[in-house]
């Protein structure tokens, strides 16, 4: 078992795409010793370089993560598994016999590539409710997708959901670097999360070219990157991809002591 890192921001490390790799040649084969990449080895890899969770988005369509996957990656992952999920009476119950470290709750849409958006707290049916309560009770922490918007924040601390996670992605697509105005809402959001006694946990569009100007951010504990870590691992594996993520990260203490002490004029 890894020992829990010290770290003030931690590491997600979503391999969903190691699967979409996998599902494109072997998808009617994934009992042959031969089906390639081998998920649990791509987890392994990125937990052996310093990942602390792991995670996957068994999605109703299962494009690219398996049932089989999520039970796998519950059994023999050394960190914490994160699994994504939308609101479904289906996949619910597949969580709750799993039980993984973490759920996080996100919309879905069937047409989407990838997720476009966060999860409407605000104008969530019972059914929302519902599942959080009975992830609650197999104590599993839960988390919710939802914009850098404070009323969709304020709506989900009235969940009893635990965490949230920023999406990024309107901050990933407005500039090379992230852009200044959607930065901004960002800080607001983590401020506005922090009061209310949430987790900011953020993930979505995350590179190395925007992550400086990230970790502007306060209150973050932990960021979920997976699209831009297998694109580096093309080139020169899991391992180096995650290894360089964390060495950038680690100037966030100096980024985050500077950032809450002025967090109060952001409100």
């Amino acid at each position: 078992m890894n020992q829990p890192s010290n770290r003030l921001l931690k590491l997600g490390v979503n391999i969903d795409h190691v699967a979409t790799l996998r599902q494109a040649r072997y998808a009617t084969m994934l009992d042959s010793p031969i089906a390639e990449p081998n998920l649990l080895a791509a987890a392994h890899e990125a937990e052996a370089n310093g990942a602390d969770s792991i995670t996957i988005h068994l999605r109703q369509d299962r494009r690219h993560i398996q049932d089989r996957d999520v039970y796998e990656m519950k059994e023999h992952i050394h960190t914490k598994l994160n699994l994504e999920m939308g609101n479904t009476p289906e996949i619910l119950n597949i969580a709750l016999r799993v039980r993984p470290d973490f759920v996080c709750l996100v919309p879905e849409n069937r047409q989407e590539i990838t997720t476009e958006g966060g999860l409407d707290v605000l104008g969530a049916d019972e059914s929302l409710q519902r599942t959080i309560h009975a992830l609650r009770e197999a104590r599993i922490r839960v988390s919710l997708f939802i914009d850098p918007d404070p009323k969709q924040i304020e709506a989900a601390a009235k969940t009893g959901a635990e965490m949230i996670e920023l999406h990024t992605g309107a901050f990933a697509n407005a500039e090379i670097g992230g852009g200044p105005a959607e930065l901004q809402l960002l800080k607001t959001a983590a401020v506005v999360g922090h009061q209310l006694g949430l987790q900011v946990n953020a993930g979505h569009g995350i590179n190395l070219m925007n992550l400086v100007r990230l970790m502007e951010v306060p209150h973050l504990a932990e960021l979920n990157v997976g699209h831009h870590l297998i694109s580096r691992a093309i080139f020169g594996g899991i391992g180096p991809a995650v290894r360089e993520m964390l060495a950038m990260m680690a100037c966030y203490e100096k980024w985050n002591t500077a950032a809450t002490e002025t967090s109060a004029d952001l409100t």
